[in-house]
């Protein structure tokens, strides 16, 4: 991304070794992210009745199953459509601004906290439950 005359020169952080904010630390993120993104979407399709079936090559019924169990209707949107939502903001503001957010927009980075560590944090929690509830 080209700098900007009025941009700050980027710097790394005070007691860092690294830029946390560099394009290498975030985009690997935003890409996993998107590809997410894409997946969950599938998923969110096929709990609405708008795909017959999902592809599965690794659990056989295991993740139908899961994506019309009890947990999976908790809501009153379809589960996965949150997940897209997560990985979506986790791409969008892992990409936003530049490399100098760290000092010129801390707010930013306070927001892809709060949207990632949740969601993760959900994810093992569903994980966990696959097992424990649905024997897949």
């Amino acid at each position: 991304m080209p700098r900007r005359a009025a941009d700050p020169p980027d710097r790394t952080p005070d007691g860092w070794v690294y830029n946390p904010s560099a394009w290498p630390q975030r985009v690997p993120i935003a890409i996993l992210a998107l590809i997410g993104c894409g997946i969950a979407t599938g998923l969110t399709l096929f709990q609405s009745g708008v795909l017959p079936a999902i592809w599965e090559p690794f659990f056989g019924e295991g993740s139908r199953l899961i994506l019309s169990g009890r947990v999976s209707r908790v809501l009153p949107i379809p589960d996965a459509a949150l997940g897209a939502l997560g990985y979506l903001a986790d791409a969008v503001f892992g990409l936003a601004v530049g490399t100098a957010r760290w000092r010129t927009q801390p707010w930013l980075v306070i927001v892809f906290a709060i949207a990632v560590i949740p969601f993760g944090v959900t994810s093992v929690t569903l994980f966990i439950l696959q097992p424990v509830l649905y024997d897949t």
